[in-house]
């Protein structure tokens, strides 16, 4: 489970800045959060809101971006630059980032520092006790133009790991050569709409690419069609039939595609789902990419997470987070939202505001940060009337 992220210098937060899913004993017990097994409590959702231009998409980027670059940045072209953009007002200096999580029992601290032509150190480090003893560290040194890295219990090829490219994690280097810690870091759960330039918007694409999911997992199109049944979008079913369609060369091929059935009466029509609302698809979609996190823990990173959907769908898409049933193993969501009637579900430490200053610099601070917010107040009253700032100057 993620417990923490600090950014510096990336995109629009020129100053270091934290997100933090852990709760105090002061945080009422709820299935809104989750003891992990280090014994921390976590909030399993956290909703990020606040005017357009405020650089909430850009506080989910660098989950995306970190998840890219431990995981599959080996894979990218030698001569190519790291996707790192540092703000505009930075961009002679190093962008910086922290992240804590759990994982096989233990609590993990990555930290990763660069510029788009080189990474500048890079470390992981596991806490033993009650201090964080490093698994390896990773410095560039200018005078001598190499990397010098300490190893400890990480197994990586001395040899080998200082070869390890400017543009590239030695973390999913490590990976190529089969060293399991690393293969594990490298395989963490992450799905997301996001990457580095921003949110992934809707495509019919994306209805095939969630087809695919759903034909080769019967037991989430089973959960998927239940889900979308309940949430009254006139569905007495959805089903996925393999059909015969051309593909770019004329060559007949099996494709899976959606469609969602209807009755009245004794009577049954079937519709392609392309042609049912936006809110169906998206809500199909949106499935796709939370059901397998659900089912095998991990962190959904999601902006605009209503995008097409009705306000009141909100609570019964997180509600499947906070149900120990439809969530297991604990996973969690991070969510931009401009529907701000979210305010009447989360508990305030479940809620970041983002804004930016007079200097185009983004600043976040969770809402249980500011003083004298009540468990009881009414959160969306007083956000609406400007209490706590992170609204649109209008």
């Amino acid at each position: 489970m993620l417990h923490s992220f600090i950014i510096k210098n990336f995109l629009s937060f020129r100053d270091a800045t934290e997100v933090s899913f852990c709760l105090t004993k002061h945080v009422p017990w709820n299935d809104f959060s989750a003891e992990d097994t280090t014994g921390q409590r976590l909030a399993k959702a956290m909703a990020v809101i606040g005017p357009n231009g405020s650089g909430k998409t850009n506080l989910l980027k660098p989950l995306a971006f970190l998840s890219w670059f431990v995981s599959a940045s080996f894979q990218s072209d030698p001569k190519t630059k790291i996707p790192v953009q540092p703000h505009f007002f930075g961009d002679d200096q190093v962008s910086e980032f922290l992240i804590e999580f759990d994982f096989e029992g233990k609590l993990w601290r990555y930290e990763l520092a660069l510029t788009p032509d080189r990474v500048i150190s890079e470390a992981l480090y596991v806490k033993t006790s009650r201090l964080f003893s490093y698994v390896f560290t990773r410095e560039w040194v200018e005078s001598s133009q190499i990397y010098r890295v300490k190893q400890q219990d990480f197994g990586f090829n001395p040899r080998e790991a200082e070869k390890v490219r400017e543009n590239a994690s030695l973390i999913s280097t490590a990976a190529q050569y089969q060293v399991p810690l690393a293969s594990a870091f490298a395989s963490l759960s992450l799905t997301t709409n996001v990457n580095y330039l921003g949110r992934l918007h809707f495509r019919d694409t994306d209805v095939v690419t969630a087809s695919h999911f759903f034909a080769n997992d019967e037991s989430a199109l089973r959960q998927m069609s239940s889900l979308l049944q309940a949430w009254d979008f006139g569905l007495t079913d959805v089903q996925i039939e393999m059909l015969d369609v051309p593909n770019e060369k004329g060559e007949i091929q099996k494709v899976p595609l959606p469609f969602g059935m209807h009755r009245h009466g004794d009577r049954t029509a079937k519709l392609p789902l392309f042609q049912e609302s936006s809110g169906t698809q998206s809500a199909f979609v949106l499935l796709s990419r939370l059901l397998p996190v659900l089912r095998d823990g991990g962190l959904a990173v999601i902006d605009e997470f209503e995008a097409d959907l009705h306000p009141h769908m909100l609570m019964p898409i997180l509600d499947l987070f906070f149900s120990p049933e439809s969530n297991p193993n604990n996973a969690q969501i991070i969510f931009t939202c401009h529907s701000v009637e979210v305010l009447n579900l989360l508990h305030k430490s479940q809620v970041t505001l983002v804004q930016k200053d007079e200097t185009c610099g983004s600043e976040a601070w969770r809402l249980d940060s500011v003083r004298g917010v009540r468990n009881d107040d009414n959160l969306y009253a007083k956000y609406m009337a400007g209490a706590y700032g992170a609204i649109p100057n209008v």
